[in-house]
C-alpha cells in the first residue's frame, strides 16, 4: 500500500479511538458549566453576563482540582478570561446588529 493510504488509515483509527474521550470531556465540561451557571442565576436572582464569566472560572477550577490548587487557580483564571472574551464578543455582535434596526427619522422635502 502507498504511504498516504497507511497515513489516512492511521488518522482514521486515531479519530475513532479519541472521539469518545473527547466527547466525554466536552460533556463533563458542559454539565459542570451549566450547573455553575444555573446555580449562580438562582443565587443572584438575575441572569447576566457575569454569571457566565463566573461559571467559566468555576468550571475551570473545579475540573482541574485533582491536579492541585495551583492548577485549579490557573485553570479558573483561564476559564474566566475565555468566557469574558466570548461574552464580550457576543455583546459586541448584539450591539452591531441592533444598530441596523434603530429607527431613523425620515427626511421630509422642503415645502417652498
Amino acid at each position: 500500500k502507498q504511504w498516504y493510504q497507511r497515513r489516512v488509515r492511521g488518522m482514521t483509527t486515531s479519530v475513532k479511538v479519541k472521539a469518545p474521550v473527547l466527547g466525554g470531556n466536552f460533556g463533563t465540561w458542559g454539565l459542570t458549566f451549566a450547573a455553575c451557571d444555573c446555580t449562580l442565576i438562582y443565587i443572584r436572582n438575575k441572569e447576566d453576563h457575569w454569571n457566565s464569566i463566573t461559571a467559566g472560572a468555576a468550571t475551570g477550577g473545579i475540573l482541574s482540582l485533582r491536579s492541585g490548587p495551583q492548577a485549579a487557580v490557573t485553570s479558573a483564571i483561564i476559564g474566566g478570561v475565555l468566557l469574558a472574551m466570548i461574552e464580550g464578543i457576543s455583546i459586541g455582535i448584539t450591539r452591531m446588529g441592533a444598530e441596523q434596526f434603530k429607527p431613523v427619522m425620515p427626511t421630509l422635502p422642503d415645502a417652498a
